[in-house]
């Protein structure tokens, strides 16, 4: 075999057959996206003859995303198995004998295994507090697993079980509150922690590796875990949050500790957040994600090694403009392979441990991701997914050759639906920078008609649309209501080098609105495209531009602010990650109170006057719903024409499936009714 960084880059054949017929097959709609099964987490056996992966399909009866584990050979030559029902994140033992999983058999979420031919089912865990996010040392003696303990318990099942049955018995629920970060997303932090446990798999004996008041690992910043093992199995890299108020610091650290417990050492230095340690298979080395500027999430994602032998820290892509989403250690530990995206597209890339330039490995019009490689190095696991076709899994050959997808979970159900590949475009926008956008068109596209537009706008404010199978907001079923659906990418987008994601702060509605608007003024142009029937929706960030838009522009026909930021400084002062509004808008309101009132909608609600949607979840706690409330107040005091749309039992997104087609019914009546 060739060494990885002689490799000839990996050749992606990956023809999707032409769709003969387009026009007697069906527009995809809301209810054939709730019958996609969801493909991810793939892991190979330590023989490199099976792949373990995670499956989650809507049950619109129960309304409920199930779960479950599957298996594959990497052949490719037999269909997937399914191994276990309401379970998730498969690992391999070191010898392949077993396959642990989370599972929530009887209500609660503790660890199992299974033999690979879905034999011998057997609990590991009955923890009062739970557990998850387990791994298994490489010599098969240890599980770590996180498990939201009582901090003055810790391991003591029984401290934590008393306090537990406790806090059930009692009849008040009221929270009571000394300190932020005291709710996340949509749940409240209450009297509980997560923390790290070290389980020995011969006596059970558990320890707390990360004990103290601290949430360990962090709530994520996206990537992958914040912790793992060491090759020799001695040691536990984790990240955890040193700020002394989380809710407005984002400066994670990467700590190591004995697995059988100890005193926790950190190394990382970065007064950004450092998060996703990752060892190299010889174990010299331990690399990270690193970012340099504190407090600022969306800074850019730089990949470090740190010399376990020498104490040295060394950055391994700061050359590279972009971030970096995930990684792998080649299995010689001399290549680190990664993900980043790019202009809307994710590929899977290497760079010499030591340092160097960066070569493609796997590349296309789409997105990879969830790298893995058997242990001889020859073979390359990973998913593929784009705007038209969600994500399945495929091998490729180190050496070479084509890609072969090993699973066709959605093949059956797809073939009886007309899906659309996305097509890019550039337009200038503020300053004459160029700005990409994605476009769809509808089923049974012909030029000689006239469309009407949905404009789509993220959320983040630094995030991006990519040519990916998006379920929230699944640009496959707007088109096949009938309209050319447009993704652009403005100022904040992540994929156009830090400089461009940077360039949103402390100017919401500034660049980025003149952005959105020249895409707006390019697409109106289009031949295709009816421009009196322009429409435009988005969600977080992007519900906070249609507010923008609301006192801005009486370009669009109508608009739909899902969990929008309507009045900025009362939105900083009850959202729970406070180092978003601190960064993007230069402090806190007390601080910045022009520049909070210079981007806030609420100050031109007088001049709202396009027809809108809102649309809110009662559980969000990152826009908290009362934003949508008060649009929603101000459109009605205006007399524009107006609907709300609130989930009790939702929070930032929907999730439900029986919510979820209830948002795509009442998203596709509301713009049909001011467009058809």
């Amino acid at each position: 075999m060739r060494h990885p960084s002689a490799l000839p880059l990996i050749a992606l054949a990956l023809s999707l057959s032409a769709q003969p017929l387009l026009a007697q097959k069906q527009p995809f709609t809301s209810d054939a996206l709730l019958h996609i099964q969801r493909l991810g987490d793939p892991q190979i056996s330590p023989d490199g003859k099976t792949v373990a992966f995670s499956v989650v399909t809507p049950d619109l009866a129960r309304n409920t995303m199930a779960k479950s584990i599957w298996a594959v050979p990497i052949s490719g030559t037999v269909a997937p198995r399914k191994l276990a029902d309401t379970a998730e994140r498969p690992r391999w033992s070191p010898d392949g004998k077993q396959i642990y999983f989370t599972g929530t058999q009887g209500g609660a979420s503790q660890i199992w295994s299974i033999a690979p031919n879905g034999t011998d089912l057997r609990q590991i865990t009955r923890l009062a507090s739970e557990a998850s996010g387990q791994l298994v040392s490489p010599d098969g003696k240890y599980l770590i697993v996180t498990s939201d303990v009582y901090p003055d318990c810790g391991a003591d099942d029984s401290c934590n079980q008393r306090k537990l049955d406790e806090a059930r018995q009692s009849k008040t629920q009221a929270h009571l509150v000394t300190s932020l970060l005291y709710r996340h997303w949509k749940s409240w932090q209450g009297e509980t922690r997560t923390h790290i446990l070290s389980i020995s798999l011969a006596d059970g004996k558990v320890v707390d590796l990360s004990p103290g008041d601290r949430v360990t690992p962090p709530f994520s910043l996206g990537g992958p875990d914040d912790y793992a093992i060491s090759p020799d199995s001695s040691e536990v890299a984790f990240a955890q949050n040193a700020d002394p108020n989380p809710a407005t610091g984002t400066n994670n650290e990467i700590f190591l500790e004995p697995i059988a417990g100890g005193t926790p050492v950190k190394v990382s230095t970065s007064p950004g957040a450092d998060n996703s340690p990752l060892y190299s298979p010889d174990g010299k080395y331990l690399a990270w994600r690193s970012q340099p500027r504190a407090g600022y999430e969306a800074d850019k994602w730089t990949l470090v090694v740190f010399d376990r032998s020498s104490k040295r820290v060394a950055p391994l892509t700061e050359q590279i403009d972009r971030q970096i989403e995930s990684f792998l250690w080649s299995p010689d530990s001399k290549n680190i392979f990664f993900n980043a995206m790019d202009r809307g597209l994710q590929s899977i890339q290497f760079i010499p441990a030591t340092g160097g330039g960066a070569r493609v490995a796997v590349s296309g019009n789409a997105v990879y991701d969830d790298m893995q490689f058997t242990a001889d190095g020859k073979t390359l696991v990973f998913t593929r997914q784009s705007g038209s076709a969600p994500a399945e899994i495929y091998r490729a050959g180190s050496s070479g050759g084509e890609a072969i997808p090993l699973t066709h979970l959605n093949d059956a159900l797809l073939r009886d639906y007309q899906l659309t590949d996305f097509e890019d475009f550039r337009t200038p926008g503020a300053e004459g920078t160029q700005i990409h956008s994605f476009l769809l068109k509808p089923p049974n596209f012909t030029p000689i008609r006239k469309y009407p537009v949905i404009v789509l706008i993220h959320g983040g404010p630094q995030s991006e649309w990519a040519n990916l199978w998006h379920y929230r907001w699944n640009a496959q079923t707007f088109a096949a209501a009938g309209y050319v659906v447009v993704m652009p990418n403005p100022r904040g987008s992540i994929g156009y080098g830090q400089a461009f994601t940077d360039d949103i702060n402390q100017d919401w509605g500034g660049k980025p609105f003149t952005d959105i608007m020249a895409v707006t003024d390019y697409v109106a142009k289009l031949p295709y495209v009816d421009p009196d029937r322009l429409t435009a929706a988005g969600g977080s960030y992007g519900g906070y531009m249609v507010d923008w838009i609301l006192g801005h522009s009486n370009r669009f026909k109508a608009l739909i602010s899902h969990a929008g930021v309507y009045d900025t400084t009362a939105d900083a002062e009850a959202t729970e990650e406070l180092w978003s509004d601190v960064w993007d808008f230069g402090g806190m309101p007390a601080d910045k109170r022009d520049v909070y009132e210079k981007w806030s909608p609420s100050r031109f609600s007088k001049d709202f006057k396009t027809p809108t949607l809102v649309i809110a979840g009662e559980l969000d706690y990152r826009v908290v719903y009362t934003q949508s409330l008060q649009l929603f107040t101000a459109l009605q005091l205006n007399k524009v024409p107006s609907e709300l749309l609130v989930f009790p039992d939702e929070g930032h997104w929907v999730g439900k499936p029986q919510n979820t087609l209830l948002w795509y019914k009442t998203f596709l009546d509301w713009i049909g009714t001011w467009t058809k």
